[in-house]
């Protein structure tokens, strides 16, 4: 929502304010609108593979959802950690084998609906629950697996964005390519009179204008929103990340579940009270 109202404000801001005192007529010029987005395109395909480049159109619609990642959620996620961690220190860790392998159906995940729907998350938790179970690797190693993993699954996350923000800065680029072509025709004008010569000129000069204002006033917003969505959806790996690293190193489930709500931005981390008395309601 925020992006379309972000929009309004920016056409506002040079259209509406050069409505004032200019004519809008001369702002409408079909063919350089028309070549100007068909660059941008092109670029857009002709300079990243057919995987990124439907991941950088899949990512567009993603902009206008609300963020999942709440207090509410975390609240859920680390009282989810919690009881599975509470189930592994009193039947140890066979006990939830049955959890893991079928998290649809266990009566843990269920509880926890919000969690559940984030198919990514549950495997990334499934896996690294999985691993403890078999037993065959120590806290050092299974740190060095999930970073490598979160940064595989980072680099993937951020490709839409840095798409869209390679191909903002490229449609200025193209606006002056539009604006020379104009040039040329103009100049192939050169015995037209005065009036019919800057309208041409004119003409031109929209070609820039509008290269500037979709790369920095359209394009550009995109790409920082979808960096921000991706900042927001790391943050679920790295709590289940610390959550079971603490647990494998010995600490109880109240103390590893408050090592996950330590990593997780202010806005979002339930306080210490907050997440005691979700655990405690939950337990009854």
């Amino acid at each position: 929502m925020l992006l379309i109202v972000g929009y309004v404000i920016i056409l506002a801001a040079s259209v509406g304010t050069y409505a004032v005192h200019g004519s809008l007529a001369a702002l409408f010029v079909p063919l350089e609108y028309i070549a100007i987005v068909g660059l941008t395109i092109g670029g857009l395909v002709a300079g990243n593979s057919m995987r990124n480049t439907k991941a950088a159109l899949a990512a567009l619609p993603t902009l206008f959802k609300p963020s999942p990642y709440s207090k509410a959620f975390y609240i859920e996620l680390l009282a989810m950690l919690f009881e599975i961690l509470a189930k592994v220190r009193k039947e140890g860790l066979m006990s939830i084998e049955n959890d893991i392998e079928n998290p649809d159906s266990s009566p843990i995940f269920s509880k926890y609906p919000a969690f559940l729907h984030d198919h990514h998350a549950v495997e990334f938790l499934c896996d690294y629950l999985r691993m403890m179970v078999g037993g065959n690797l120590n806290a050092f190693e299974l740190e060095n697996l999930m970073d490598m993993e979160i940064e595989t699954h980072h680099a993937e996350a951020h490709a839409p964005a840095h798409i869209w923000s390679k191909t903002g800065d490229a449609t200025p680029a193209f606006g002056i390519v539009v604006a020379v072509m104009g040039v040329v025709n103009v100049m192939g004008s050169v015995g037209e009179p005065p009036a019919v010569l800057g309208k041409m000129i004119g003409g031109a000069l929209v070609g820039t204008f509008l290269g500037i204002l979709v790369s920095y006033g359209f394009v550009a917003p995109i790409a920082s929103q979808l960096e921000q969505k991706c900042e927001e959806g790391a943050k679920i790996y790295q709590c289940i990340k610390v959550v079971l690293l603490a647990s494998m190193s010995g600490y109880a489930p109240q103390v590893a579940v408050e090592f996950g709500r330590k990593v997780l931005f202010s806005s979002d981390r339930p306080g210490f009270t907050e997440l005691e008395s979700e655990i405690k309601s939950r337990k009854k």
